[in-house]
């Protein structure tokens, strides 16, 4: 638990390519990564200063391409190639094999960890302080482009008795997540209180496979995807009820019923407060109190509403009681009243 391998080797084969590419029998295989560890050997031996990061290997039957990455190309080749020749004369005395020599330029130190390393190792071999340092690498780094950023530097720091480790980091560094393509680098600064380590990831962004598409379109990290398709989804709840504002309508998630208010034809009457009878259409009023033993009584959202209603003019009201009313309602009751007449003198009849 707990052990870290290297991001590199983990990637082998899925988004990174080997840095020894040749193929042999059981017999040789032994000899030639011996062969390998000593060109790199003394290739880095000679050309500690000239700001290598990576060295490739191909390897033929009869000769051997070796690719150099370094950020300062004119220390390696040297003037009209005189170090390179050297360096190609010397590795063929080493090898008796035709050595072939390719010199890379890297365009941008800020972004490999590698160099970065040898920087952080070379200003605390310089006495710098440390964190200065780690600090200046990371944030040249981040405005670089870097996706995230980790620096670590275990030892003796600041000359201090008691050795520990400090880390720095800024961004998003997913050391698990294969298609991340981290870039690793470490290196030993020699100080006059021993060595200090220094660790270097650099996420330079993922790799996806061929012909793939993201489902927003444009965007490079899957991460981002996730997180606009998080914030951008339909809203639930309570929290969906309240961003409608005042039409929300009879569907109103998490606030409970709407009890809805009756009108009569002409669209006025039925509210209650105001001192109005009913409408002509109203039901009439049932006999029941609205107290705690009768209906129940209006919430606040019901009273928020009724307020509201009582605050706009109401112009398409009618009088309490017109001349219409007053003219059809005898009319309406002389039927129970002739009937009534009716039947009084039979029942009297009766009783003589």
């Amino acid at each position: 638990m707990g052990q870290k391998i290297h991001p590199g080797g983990m990637r082998v084969g899925v988004i990174h390519d080997w840095k020894s590419n040749w193929y042999t029998g059981k017999k040789e295989f032994a000899d030639y990564i011996l062969e390998d560890v000593r060109i790199r050997e003394h290739i880095y031996g000679k050309l500690a200063h000239a700001g290598l990061s990576d060295i490739l290997i191909r390897k033929d039957k009869q000769r051997i391409t070796v690719d150099i990455y370094t950020a300062r190309p004119g220390i390696v080749i040297g003037k009209s190639g005189v170090e390179v020749d050297a360096l190609r004369r010397e590795l063929h005395a080493m090898t008796q094999k035709n050595v072939h020599i390719n010199i890379n330029e890297i365009k941008r130190p800020e972004l490999d960890a590698k160099l970065v390393a040898q920087s952080i190792a070379e200003q605390l071999s310089n006495r710098v302080a440390f964190r200065r340092a780690m600090k200046r690498a990371l944030a040249s780094a981040i405005r670089s482009g870097a996706a995230g950023v980790k620096i670590q530097c275990s030892g003796r720091l600041g000359g201090a008795e008691m050795s520990r480790r400090e880390t720095y980091n800024e961004g998003r560094v997913p050391l698990h997540t294969i298609r991340a393509d981290i870039d690793y680098g470490f290196v030993e600064a020699r100080t006059t209180a021993g060595r200090i380590g220094v660790k270097v990831w650099i996420n330079k962004g993922e790799i996806m496979p061929e012909g793939f598409e993201g489902g927003t379109g444009g965007d490079s990290r899957l991460g981002d995807q996730d997180t606009r398709r998080r914030r951008g989804g339909a809203l639930e709840g309570l929290g969906a009820s309240r961003e409608g504002g005042r039409g929300r309508g009879p569907d109103r998630e998490g606030l409970g019923p709407v009890r809805q208010r009756r009108r009569g034809p002409g669209g006025g009457g039925g509210v209650r407060g105001r001192g109005r009878g009913p409408g002509p259409g109203a039901r009439p009023a049932s006999g029941r109190p609205r107290g705690r033993g009768g209906a129940e009584e209006p919430g606040a959202d019901e009273q928020r509403l009724q307020a509201e209603s009582a605050e706009q003019p109401v112009t398409d009201q009618q009088p309490e009681s017109t001349p219409t009313e007053t003219a059809t309602q005898p009319a309406a009751q002389a039927p129970d009243t002739a009937a009534d007449a009716s039947e009084a003198p039979t029942g009297s009849e009766g009783d003589a």
